[in-house]
């Protein structure tokens, strides 16, 4: 287990609602972008892991999904592994082959990610969110949140004089519930305000300006992000991940491999870690896994550069930078409306827009953060390039058990 493994090619689609491609052609289109960028062919590929969740849920495509998508776009006879792990499923993916790359293996290797998430029945795909926890316990769990939710909005609706706001099925998902549940126990505990996550929301907003990757391009202010619907107090719309279709991958190489191919353009691998969560307690699976991540690439949080992170919410961000060491626990709000988290701060997190404005295609959101990442180790962000960065960290949550995510992989990632 002692040679390093290497990152040799990345790929990412534009994400959004792509209402005339499938799962096939979104993996056909990765798959030839991957390999263009480190000019290798699928004959190169020996292993092939495939990230998706909701396939089978949406078009009944189960059990066989990696072997269908990638065999519809030349790549088959290899080993290919279907990888399923919530939102983390993407990372999970990558840390598998990883893993496989470092016992010796195989040599050169493929982690790819697809997601078709857009749907005319919205409330389908809120439902397939809920899938992503315990679905026994949930509804349950839901329940006296979401009655103390009605009782505040009959309140406010009163004292304004307003009719009783109704809310159209499917308008958002039981995740969003609880992560507004972690918020406000976050707001009463430490004083965080709704303005401090709209500064995080309308900081994603501005950054994927200069993506043109990402599905929303236009930038926000944050009394615009305070003014938008409210989804679950205190969240509202535009501190949320919208629904959208994209892939993205990345090739995975041993040393012995780059060295035999004569490779001078990669990134490795300081830490590949994959934790799960506890169903008792307080979610303490960020702080074990980016703990794990660390001592196993040697560095602590002063030493990255820029950061990726599973902002599902607004409050996603706030709470991970605080669990990874980048700031005090509690002072998550505080720090980012200090501009500490922005592109030219102290740590700038989520350049890419992150799940708020980047999107997030389950399958492929883990993988599209290491794209991303690689564009800034290798200098070629653009206009949201952080100048320097020669470490990078990389964090995907997924689902949800007791109070924190279901699964969690954190990656570390390093330009030579």
């Amino acid at each position: 287990m002692a040679q390093d493994v290497y990152i040799i090619g990345t790929a990412m689609t534009k994400f959004g609602k792509h209402l005339e491609k499938g799962i096939k052609t979104l993996t056909g289109e990765a798959l030839d972008q991957a390999l263009k960028n480190c000019r290798l062919e699928r004959k190169n590929m020996e292993a092939a892991w495939f990230s998706n969740g909701g396939w089978g849920y949406h078009s009944f495509q189960h059990a066989v999904r990696g072997q269908v998508a990638l065999s519809a776009n030349g790549l088959e006879s290899i080993p290919i592994v279907n990888v399923e792990n919530a939102c983390a499923c993407g990372s999970t993916a990558l840390h598998s082959a990883w893993t496989a790359v470092k016992a010796g293996l195989y040599d050169c290797v493929l982690a790819l990610g697809a997601e078709k998430m857009y749907c005319d029945d919205r409330a389908k795909t809120m439902m397939f969110f809920m899938s992503g926890a315990d679905v026994e316990e949930l509804p349950a769990f839901l329940a006296k949140f979401q009655e103390e939710e009605r009782l505040r909005k009959e309140k406010e609706a009163k004292e304004k004089g307003l009719e009783m706001p109704k809310e159209s099925p499917g308008s958002h998902s039981a995740f969003m519930d609880l992560y507004s549940i972690g918020a406000r126990m976050h707001m009463e505990k430490y004083g965080t305000t709704q303005r401090q996550l709209a500064c995080i929301a309308a900081k994603a907003h501005n950054n994927s300006v200069h993506n043109p990757l990402a599905q929303f391009t236009f930038p926000m202010t944050v009394e615009e992000v305070l003014a938008d619907r409210e989804v679950s107090y205190p969240l509202t719309r535009s501190m949320c991940a919208p629904v959208g279709d994209g892939a993205a991958a990345a090739v995975l190489c041993s040393e012995r491999f780059l060295k035999k191919r004569g490779i001078d353009r990669a990134i490795r691998v300081r830490a590949s870690v994959l934790r799960s969560g506890t169903r008792e307690g307080e979610s303490d699976i960020c702080a074990r896994a980016s703990k794990a991540a660390y001592e196993m690439a040697g560095l602590g949080p002063e030493d990255i550069d820029v950061v990726e992170v599973h902002d599902a919410t607004a409050f996603g961000e706030l709470y991970q930078t605080e669990q990874m060491g980048f700031c005090s626990i509690g002072e998550g709000g505080p720090f980012a409306e200090s501009g500490a988290t922005a592109i030219g701060g102290k740590i700038p997190v989520n350049p890419s827009g992150g799940l708020i404005a980047r999107g997030h295609p389950l399958g492929a959101s883990g993988l599209a953060q290491i794209y991303e990442l690689a564009r800034h180790l290798h200098g070629e962000a653009g206009l949201r390039q952080v100048q320097g960065a020669r470490v990078a960290l990389a964090e995907n949550g997924g689902g949800f058990l007791g109070r924190g995510e279901a699964a969690m992989g954190i990656h570390i990632l390093e330009k030579v």
